[in-house]
Parts: C-alpha cells; structure tokens; sequence
C-alpha cells in the first residue's frame, strides 16, 4: 500500500510543478475531467495526436522558413494551427510562444520568426518529455494497482 501512495503523492507533485513552472493550463484539467473507465486512455490519446500534429508542423515551418522567398501567410497558417492545437492540450508556453511568432509573421520579420521557431521547438520538446513523463508516473501507479483519478 506505501508503494501506491509514494507513486501517488509523487504524480500529484509533479503534476503540480507543471502547472506552477506554466508548461500546463486548466485546459489540460479539463482533458483529464474528460477521461474515465470507459476512456482510460483519452488524455494520452489526445497529447499523442497534439505531439504528432505539432512535429508535422515545426517540419513544415522549418521548410517554410528556409525558402528563399517566404511566404508569410502560409507561415502564419502553421503557427495558428499549432497554437491550436497547443491550446486544446493546455500547452501553455507553447501557445505563448505561438502569439509572439504570429506577430513576427505579421511583420514579415525572418529574424523573429526563426528565433520563434527554435523558441517553438524548445519548449515543445520540454513539454513533450514533461508529459511523457508523467504518463510513465501513472502508468507506474496504475501497474502498483493504484488509480490515477483525482
């Protein structure tokens, strides 16, 4: 019984540290309100399209980008698509990051978008692997024979 409320207690801190530290929003509350027994795995199922959505989409950017001619509409169609999608997840800093490369592609400015871009790529990568995480977490608690549910 320890292991499950150890592996609890850590999942519940952890959880927290993503809201306190801005990776996650309610958004991502409202996704896991979403899930139960009959949908068990509706949370990991939505990120997982969400981190495949947003790998097409930092593909096309950086494609995009590197063109000699930009065309700046298109670029903006990603990032809005992206920003989205990071939205629907509760991928705060991603969304955030999204506003401020919308306004670079606006200005047609090739500096600011690829800076937004590695900044994009950044902290996409940091909130995939907090969220890769902490599926790892509830699966360990699930496989102890706890539940996840808050």
């Amino acid at each position: 019984m320890d292991a499950i409320v150890h592996l609890r207690k850590q999942l519940v801190d952890y959880t927290a540290s993503l809201f306190q530290e801005g990776f996650l929003d309610d958004q991502f509350n409202q996704l896991q309100q979403l899930q139960d027994e009959s949908n068990p795995e509706f949370v990991v199922e939505v990120v997982t399209l969400f981190f495949e959505d947003a790998e097409r989409l930092l593909n096309e950017l950086a494609t995009s980008l590197a063109q000699q001619s930009i065309d700046f509409k298109r670029v903006d169609a990603h990032v809005h698509q992206l920003k989205g999608s990071s939205s629907s997840i509760g991928a705060q800093r991603v969304h955030t990051v999204c506003i401020a490369f919308r306004n670079y592609c606006e200005q047609q400015n090739v500096e600011g978008c690829l800076k937004s871009l590695q900044l994009v790529k950044e902290e996409y990568s940091l909130v995939k692997n907090k969220l890769e995480t902490l599926f790892k977490m509830e699966q360990q608690l699930l496989g102890a024979g706890g539940s996840v549910s808050m």
